[in-house]
């Protein structure tokens, strides 16, 4: 069974063809599959922003997704 990221299950909630998605950015398909499996794989926020754009979001919209959960310390 395959773990997934949070971007790994934005890319599955959304439906997104990663090869799609690598020819549209200019990332290669070994680093989409990283970033969509591998919780050691940093996302990069050029790459953020140009993953949004390749499947029509508001990178506002995707990086509140990646990010729930996250708060402040008190």
């Amino acid at each position: 069974m395959t773990h997934y990221t949070r971007l790994g299950k934005y890319f599955n909630k959304k439906s997104v063809n990663k090869a799609e998605v690598s020819r549209k950015t200019g990332l290669n398909k070994t680093r989409i599959a990283e970033l969509a499996t591998l919780e050691r794989a940093k996302l990069r926020y050029d790459e953020l922003y140009l993953i949004a754009l390749a499947i029509d979001v508001d990178p506002c919209e995707m990086l509140e997704y990646l990010c729930e959960g996250l708060k402040l310390k008190e």
